[in-house]
């Protein structure tokens, strides 16, 4: 009896130490295990919060057509720090199968995990120059979301009922005139302020508001700032008096003001007349209030001098393939991102869910779904653009944990603006020695 009852035991702690040893090896075994079988899952990590929703559908769609494939979806955006979360998720070792970089500096961060997609059918039918930011070589390493513009977006029925034509609105000058005009009749208009500036946002800060003030001094070329050993600032007194304008005609106190609130509470509730945003705040405008989405606004260039009367325009993000996934799921990543931006169905997505400007041939432009898409594409069009969003090719983590703070600092009063300039060029110098 006592050798039958140890023989169990050994047999127990035998079968405890491999329960124990697959247990311990799962997490190492994660890319691998998502390949087994007919089951393949791709995680994917995406920046857009403006479809999350819409493309979780879309993604369900592709499940339905593809019963051998499972998508997981984690969005992070908007208020959160997309880059930082994603850095948090490799070195943690959850590492998506599809993310999100930007430009050169982001594909340098990540270049080790980037794989090859110049065999897809999304590669082939890029609009030339999208892929510039992400090519090395002969390889490929990321595909275009969209293309994506930005500028003021304003309130049609506010500017005329307070007697404006944003035909009249061309040089700085004339921005600041129709300011002042507007925060003289703000209770007549029934406004809280003429802006709504989201200070708490370091990349409408660090991005977008610096982007046009200094993509010129790069001539818009996104590949003289990747290799520039430093930054002068040469614009950097009309970024100041931008920057000022907006902040005195807020809604205040700008550095508690998140994205969220400036377009969904404010803008879309109509308590400030211009808001600086892109084409992406459709979607959130029209949840709130469709007919101020479809016919209540308008974009309106950002005058910079010597670029009056151009929006600036490029691919915001690009997706990655990360390349140390089991081999069967990057093969099943690319096919989904083929399908999304080549197949019927993901074309209606893109155009009619999503309301993307695509980067890619084979759309019916005149489906573009909503008036700031569209308006957008006109100007491109018409090349009233300004191409090359310079931002992505600052040093890594510098648009925003650098310049990004230092402009909260200088609109809190803590910092100089030439401390700003004088810290923010220091910076940039230390990153490309």
């Amino acid at each position: 009896m006592k050798s039958k009852k140890t023989l169990i035991s050994l047999v127990s702690v035998f079968l405890l130490s491999i329960f124990a040893l697959v247990g311990c090896s799962s997490d190492d075994d994660k890319k691998k295990d998502s390949a087994s079988g007919d089951q393949i899952t791709i995680d994917i990590f995406q920046f857009k919060v403006e479809i999350k929703d819409q493309f979780e559908a879309l993604v369900k769609k592709y499940e339905d057509e593809n019963p051998g494939v499972k998508i997981n979806v984690k969005t992070v955006g908007g208020g959160n720090d997309y880059g930082a979360t994603l850095k948090t998720s490799f070195s943690s070792g959850e590492e998506p199968d599809i993310f999100n970089v930007g430009g050169p500096s982001s594909v340098e961060e990540y270049r080790e995990y980037l794989a090859d997609v110049s065999d897809t059918k999304a590669v082939e039918q890029s609009i030339e120059g999208t892929l510039t930011a992400v090519t090395d070589g002969d390889e490929v390493l990321g595909l275009p979301f969209n293309q994506e513009g930005y500028g003021l977006i304003y309130n049609k029925a506010i500017f005329e009922k307070a007697g404006l034509s944003t035909d009249d609105i061309k040089t700085y000058a004339d921005l600041e005139d129709a300011v002042k005009l507007l925060d003289s009749k703000k209770d007549e208009l029934g406004i809280d302020a003429v802006f709504a500036l989201p200070g708490k946002e370091k990349w409408v800060l660090g991005d977008h508001i610096s982007n046009m003030f200094i993509a010129p001094e790069f001539n818009n070329d996104i590949t003289e700032a990747y290799n520039a050993k430093t930054i002068e600032f040469e614009k950097g007194d009309e970024l100041k008096r931008y920057l000022d304008l907006q902040n005195s005609h807020s809604v205040q106190p700008v550095l508690s003001l998140d994205y969220s609130q400036q377009v969904e509470q404010l803008f879309s509730l109509e308590k400030v007349a211009m808001i600086q945003q892109g084409n992406w705040v459709y979607n959130s405008v029209y949840d709130m209030d469709p007919e101020l989405a479809e016919n209540g606004m308008g974009i309106l260039p950002v005058p910079v001098e010597g670029f009056e009367g151009k929006i600036p325009a490029g691919v915001p993000m690009f997706w990655a393939v990360n390349g140390k996934s089991d081999e069967k799921v990057v093969q099943a990543s690319k096919d989904f991102l083929d399908w999304m931006y080549t197949s019927e169905t993901g074309k209606t997505a893109v155009l009619e869910d999503f309301k993307f400007i695509p980067a890619y041939k084979g759309y019916d432009a005149t489906k573009i779904a909503d008036p700031l898409s569209q308006t957008i594409y006109e100007y491109a069009e018409a090349g009233n653009t300004l191409e090359g969003w310079v931002y992505q090719a600052a040093p890594t983590g510098w648009n925003e944990e650098t310049l990004g703070v230092n402009i909260q600092k200088y609109l809190s009063g803590d910092l100089k603006w030439e401390d700003l300039i004088s810290q923010s060029r220091a910076k940039w110098e230390e990153e490309r020695k």
